[in-house]
């Protein structure tokens, strides 16, 4: 008896998808990251996710949080072709998308791309921007190709958004449309550093002897790595169950009577696309209710709108998210 009950003890459960070579591939993306970034750990797991799940990110916060810093350090780390737009009230569709240019030696018109033609496009104060200007982002996020002069041009894969905006100032700021907030798959919320976290911050400066943060971070994967990658996280196993439970949080934020808009079915695929990112992420070849709960907050926050009545009380969206997660009944 004792030895079968030492061999049942024993047993181990091997993944059925070999995940080692993405863990030991995202760890490293996460060290690079780390030798200039303290802290911020649910910010960087959530890129590191969206990269992945191949999804956009919305990241919010005050300035000199490190949203822009962790973006550009994301694109140091993983060897691919990167653009920075800095959005202002006098931006033009054409000067993110591109333009038509004659050439009088060909004698016709010759396209000449915008910085959207990048693998990892970073937005910077996205909502500074007039509407105009954000409506021609709706087509690359969503399909990852643009329309120029009737001819359509794809993006190279992997091809990512990551967008920041400052959540206080609001002079000179439009409010981002609601089907652009919902290509995103994240919106991140990106809080002030604890008090150990601002110490080791300021300690580092200090003993910074050339003062460029950037320059030990270095290429540890590469695009077509990432491409690799999203495949293997495509067939991470999703139970019946699992399906049903993003199914019910979705469906209450619709008859939620605190939310005068609920979430759409792309925020459905999403959690489940970004769940499946978590898993692997942690070296499962399966998503457990965590993984959603993990997801589904960055995920909903920002395709919710409060209700008038409980806008006015100061009630947020990550709030009522939060109160639906833990209304719904987790699977066993």
């Amino acid at each position: 008896m004792e030895n079968e009950q030492t061999e049942s003890t024993d047993i181990r459960f091997e993944s059925r998808i070999d995940l080692t070579e993405l863990q030991q591939s995202m760890d490293a993306v996460r060290l690079e990251l780390k030798k200039v970034i303290v802290g911020q750990n649910k910010m960087i797991d959530h890129l590191l996710v969206a990269m992945l799940a191949n999804g956009h990110v919305l990241l919010e916060g005050v300035p000199g949080v490190a949203k822009t810093i962790a973006v550009k350090l994301l694109a140091k780390a993983v060897d691919v072709k990167f653009s920075r737009i800095q959005f202002t009230p006098d931006l033009m569709p054409a000067d993110i998308l591109g333009t038509s240019v004659f050439d009088l030696k060909k004698t016709e018109f010759e396209f000449r791309p915008g910085p959207i033609f990048a693998n990892l496009v970073l937005i910077d104060e996205v909502n500074r921007a007039p509407a105009k200007t954000q409506a021609a982002l709706f087509e690359v996020m969503d399909e990852r190709q643009i329309t120029i002069d009737g001819k359509t041009y794809q993006m190279d894969a992997p091809f990512l958004v990551m967008a920041t905006q400052n959540p206080i100032e609001q002079e000179g700021t439009y409010r981002l449309p609601e089907a652009q907030l919902d290509r995103f798959m994240f919106k991140v919320v990106i809080d002030y550093p604890t008090l150990e976290d601002e110490y080791e911050i300021i300690r580092r400066e200090h003993e910074a002897v050339d003062g460029d943060k950037t320059a030990d971070v270095k290429h540890v994967i590469s695009g077509n790595k990432i491409a690799e990658f999203k495949s293997i996280v495509r067939r991470i196993i999703v139970e019946k169950n699992i399906i049903e439970y993003i199914a019910k949080i979705v469906n209450n934020t619709r008859e939620n009577p605190f939310l005068y808009l609920g979430a759409s079915p792309r925020a459905s695929l999403a959690i489940l696309n970004a769940s499946k990112g978590f898993a692997a992420l942690r070296g499962r070849d399966f998503v457990t209710p965590e993984d959603i709960k993990d997801s589904a907050v960055a995920v909903l926050q920002h395709r919710l709108i409060v209700s008038p009545e409980k806008e006015m009380e100061g009630l947020k969206a990550e709030e009522i998210v939060k109160q639906i997660i833990e209304s719904v009944e987790v699977p066993r």
